[in-house]
């Protein structure tokens, strides 16, 4: 393929070619998908270094399992379940190595005055109230609640039925519901 021309080919057909040895088949597959995949796993994850960690995770499993890939659904659906597990599985690699970065005081300036105390408490809150949740609650609720999925793509991404989505999300609700009931009176 000449550049500046556009490939016609499918996603899948595309997929297949890869598989068959064309590289650029595989580039083509990337440059076409990598905003919505960067997106998700930035949403995933909620931060840029985690999200390019994750994303690249994830290419390196779909160009080594490209060979696995069944047509019962889109590729393109099946790139984004790669890369919510990927992003997924970054960060609770991270939730056990978690550090803190060093500031040298003399070059430490503070750009921004305001007090975000508050609102950080309440997203660190949050997450460790998603962490009380199992996993499979927890990433439902991620995907529904936080990611705007609906039933079906929450569905489609993690691989259940839609009813599975519908009561861990309920269940996962619940249990947030009782880990956070502090909140109301305080914020």
């Amino acid at each position: 393929m000449t550049r500046g021309m556009v490939d016609q080919r499918s996603d899948a057909d595309l997929l297949n070619a890869h598989v068959e040895g064309d590289a650029a088949a595989f580039r083509e597959l990337y440059d076409r998908h990598y905003r919505h995949l960067w997106a998700i796993a930035l949403r995933t994850t909620g931060n840029p270094d985690d999200a390019a960690d994750a994303l690249q995770d994830a290419l390196i499993s779909i160009h080594r399992t490209a060979t696995t890939f069944r047509s019962d659904s889109s590729v393109s659906s099946w790139l984004h379940k790669i890369v919510v597990n990927a992003s997924l599985d970054r960060l609770r690699r991270n939730r056990c190595h978690e550090t803190l970065p060093l500031v040298e005081h003399e070059s430490a300036v503070m750009a921004d005055t305001k007090n975000y105390t508050e609102a950080i408490d309440l997203s660190l809150s949050i997450g460790r109230a998603l962490d009380v949740l199992p996993p499979e609650q927890r990433d439902a609720v991620i995907l529904v609640d936080l990611h705007g999925y609906s039933v079906r793509d929450a569905a489609s991404t993690l691989d259940i039925a839609s009813g599975t989505v519908k009561s861990r999300c309920s269940r996962g609700r619940e249990k947030l519901a009782l880990v956070l009931e502090y909140l109301r009176d305080d914020y």
